[in-house]
């Protein structure tokens, strides 16, 4: 590389975020570039000049060692939606004029559908006005929805952390006896795929039975039938898990947690309402229902945020991704995304490639159906040999006084 690369990172955290900066960094210097930038708080930080020089907080292999096991976006994240570039050329310019100034050879950006929005629309700016950097996309999202890629760095540390948080709730639901029973629901998060949430199957085993009831969004939600089904359930059995994701739906397309009398109307830059307080609502119906004691149970961010519990084989292609990318871009590619190809199951053997970024922005991979249980409730064994491979290994997290220890980095000031 003659020049110089930047890197950002954008929408939700996950566990493997860094490991997939981590190889951005040291590919780039492998391969000759003169600085790496990072753009704080993705493309919202770099239209304000807010970037720092990598190399001024990754000095040494701990530090790189560090970054991999470190939590969230060290750069800092956004939800920022790029305006159409024949309706405001003027963002597009004054973006292309800072990276100019950076002499930016290539930007690679780690994310997930709405990012890749993102690279698209830069690279169709580069090539309409003749610019000759490079844009690449890097896959990161723990909801595994991206299209054209087996599975994205991320997801496997969450479902790790999913299956194991399930199975110690549900042997944490049998510890005491309730006159009616204990309904306990577990909600993960999931728009409109259900990834994380089939994930919960791993908490099955020889030594645990897993959840009751599982529902994705990929298939319509009636809240009479769940109830009927919960009902026969406390009849046979004192407790009953049950895990949901956040965006199960009614067949009218209304999401469960709005059925709430008081319900979240915020929606992000891309017009996403926020998910939350399905357990909640289906809790409250339950015990009015049937009159025995609910939990709700809210997984939220920890299941993005569990680096101790990280998959080695997503730290591994994390960072495996990040360096894709900076070869892509090295090799003269633009306008692309690294996905994943798994090449087979057992043994585990997966492999990258660059795919059009414009057949994977906006795009959303769902469950297939045939990987749910027919009437709804449950994930099947296809879903399991999908998903087993993914989580397996650890990644021990670098423990001072009792605790993790994270790279972090001070607030740089604006330029």
């Amino acid at each position: 590389m003659k020049g110089n690369v930047i890197v950002g990172q954008s929408g939700g955290p996950t566990a493997a975020i860094n490991s997939s900066l981590a190889g951005v960094y040291r590919t780039a210097i492998d391969r000759g570039a003169g600085k790496v930038y990072g753009m704080l708080h993705g493309i919202k930080g770099l239209m304000d000049e807010e970037y720092i020089d990598l190399s001024d907080y990754i000095k040494n292999d701990l530090d790189v060692e560090l970054l991999k096991r470190t939590p969230a976006a060290f750069l800092g994240s956004c939800r920022f939606k790029l305006p159409d570039i024949h309706q405001d050329m003027a963002t597009y310019e004054k973006i292309f004029s800072i990276l100019n100034k950076l002499n930016i050879e290539a930007l690679i950006y780690i994310g997930g559908n709405d990012s890749m929005d993102t690279i698209k629309k830069l690279s169709d700016y580069a090539i309409l006005t003749g610019s000759e950097i490079r844009f690449v996309g890097c896959p990161k999202t723990i909801d595994n929805d991206l299209a054209l890629t087996d599975h994205t760095p991320g997801y496997g540390s969450a479902a790790k952390y999913i299956g194991t948080s399930v199975k110690e709730i549900i042997r944490d639901s049998y510890c005491l006896e309730y006159e009616k029973g204990l309904v306990t629901i577990v909600e993960i998060m999931g728009r409109n795929a259900g990834w994380l949430t089939g994930a919960s199957i791993l908490a099955k085993g020889e030594d645990c039975g897993g959840p009751d009831l599982i529902y994705l969004p990929e298939v319509d939600f009636n809240v009479e039938k769940f109830k009927d089904r919960v009902e026969k359930l406390l009849k046979t059995q004192s407790s009953v898990v049950v895990c949901i994701s956040e965006g199960i739906h009614t067949k009218e397309g209304k999401y469960v947690c709005e059925l709430a009398a008081e319900s979240s109307k915020f929606v992000d830059a891309f017009n996403h309402k926020q998910l939350t307080g399905t357990a909640a609502y289906l809790c409250h119906y339950i015990c009015k229902e049937l009159g025995c004691k609910t939990r709700a149970i809210e997984l939220s961010t920890l299941q993005r945020a569990g680096s101790h519990l990280a998959s080695r084989v997503d730290i591994l292609e994390a960072y495996q991704v990040g360096g894709a990318a900076v070869l892509a871009a090295d090799e003269g590619d633009t306008g692309k995304m690294v996905t994943l190809i798994r090449h087979s199951d057992d043994p585990y053997q997966c492999g990258t490639e660059v795919k059009d970024v414009h057949k994977i922005a906006n795009d959303e991979k769902l469950v297939p159906r045939n990987w749910i249980s027919h009437d709804g409730t449950y994930v099947t064994e296809a879903f399991v040999t999908y998903v087993k491979p993914l989580i397996q290994g650890d990644v021990s997290p670098i423990m001072v006084d009792g605790i993790p220890r994270h790279i972090i980095r001070p607030a740089a000031k604006k330029r």
